[in-house]
């Protein structure tokens, strides 16, 4: 029983044990859980998961071995056929600055509103109903300046502004070794190093100093392991154009995980908001309140956003503006409660420098940061872990 469920986590690099599947199977005899496929990914995840970092091998094996579970679909209003990418235009760049967006969110959400209470059938190539592969604002595999997408697989020209899918997004690997060592170089300018905790390491001139006051009998002397004392609250932002940088972020996370002892990273998309999260697989359950974040946190902590603040401008600007939930706070006012309480902070952008000008989120975010944006680059990070420490 479950040979082909431990197989298959071996396969994706779990070093799980036969005696834990052993567990796992008296678990499952004593009726722990039943009958319930979410109930037993929790059972099986404690018994044969040790350690956090594994928590993304695990959930793709389980996502292959349990294969064919059926996903929640956020947009099942809409029938699925008229959301299938079978007629997509190729616009020019001619046509592309031609179309005009609605104006504001409010405008875009009351238009939406009314294309659901009058569509009847499906459209594709179109400009205004919901479907695909037109200039339209609502639909999946088309383009428009400012627009809902839905029931499309990833990003297309990154122009959404709302997006009503089902987005699951991966677990930066703790695993991932860097290319160069020079990131974790930089990240060691942020070091205040102190000795606290039981002492469980060796003093060696104690040692000899005690053993000699003692005529020659040893006398081992201990002290207080010596660690980085510097605390550090880790953002990333994941999903959608944060993609193309996933590499840059998995080396910037695993040389974080090396060098500060006292770290908490947490997951975002965008704009931080109300709530953060620890695990993208299961977000929608496990959310952290940013006000108990806050209230947990003391403001001893340095706090790193790391994120190409490529968005929409309302995302950051206006109540409403994620394009994943109705937020009643601007991600703004968020952003700015985080930085009250932890003023030494910084932003780390992936995206080329050069690029920057040519997005008004940058914009907006560099403002509010009070200019405390760096580029993922060497010289970004030695800059950055400066800015830290002043």
């Amino acid at each position: 029983m479950l040979i082909q469920f431990f197989q298959t986590l071996r396969k994706h690099g779990l070093a799980v044990s036969l005696t834990e599947l052993l567990d796992l199977l008296a678990a499952l005899d004593k009726q722990v859980v039943f009958a319930d496929t979410e109930a037993f990914y929790y059972l099986a995840r404690l018994v044969l998961v040790k350690d956090e970092r594994n928590y993304d091998k695990f959930d793709r094996a389980f996502a292959e071995y349990f294969e064919g579970v059926a996903a929640v679909d956020i947009a099942s209003r809409i029938p699925d056929d008229w959301l299938k990418p079978d007629v997509i235009r190729q616009l020019t760049d001619a046509q592309k600055k031609a179309l005009k967006g609605l104006g504001s969110l409010d405008e875009l959400l009351k238009q939406f509103k009314e294309r659901l209470a009058e569509q009847q059938k499906r459209h594709a190539g179109g400009n205004k109903w919901i479907g695909t592969g037109g200039t339209s604002p609502f639909g999946a595999y088309g383009y428009n300046p400012e627009g809902i997408r839905l029931g499309q697989e990833g990003s297309g020209a990154r122009r959404a502004v709302k997006v009503w899918d089902k987005r699951e997004f991966r677990d930066l690997d703790g695993d991932a070794e860097l290319n160069n060592r020079s990131m974790k170089l930089a990240l060691r300018q942020l070091r205040r190093f102190a000795r606290s905790g039981a002492s469980q390491e060796l003093d060696l001139p104690e040692t000899i100093r005690a053993t000699s006051q003692q005529g020659g009998w040893l006398d081992l002397q201990w002290q207080p392991e010596r660690h980085n004392a510097i605390k550090v609250l880790l953002f990333f932002d994941v999903g959608g154009s944060m993609d193309d940088y996933i590499q840059e972020c998995e080396q910037l996370f695993a040389a974080a995980r090396a060098e500060f002892k006292q770290l908490e990273f947490f997951y975002f998309h965008n704009c931080v908001y109300e709530g953060v999260w620890k695990h993208n697989q299961r977000r929608r359950e496990q959310q952290t309140k940013v006000l108990d974040l806050i209230h947990t946190y003391g403001s001893d902590y340095k706090v790193i956003f790391v994120g190409d603040a490529t968005m929409g401008p309302y995302e950051i600007a206006w109540p409403g503006g994620s394009v994943e939930h109705y937020n009643e706070e601007a991600g703004e006012v968020w952003l700015k409660r985080l930085l009250a309480q932890y003023p030494k902070a910084v932003w780390l952008n992936p995206q080329p420098e050069a690029w920057w000008p040519h997005y008004q989120s940058i914009g907006l975010i560099q403002q509010i940061m009070a200019k405390r944006m760096y580029p993922l680059t060497l010289d970004g990070l030695q800059q950055a872990m400066r800015t830290l420490l002043n």
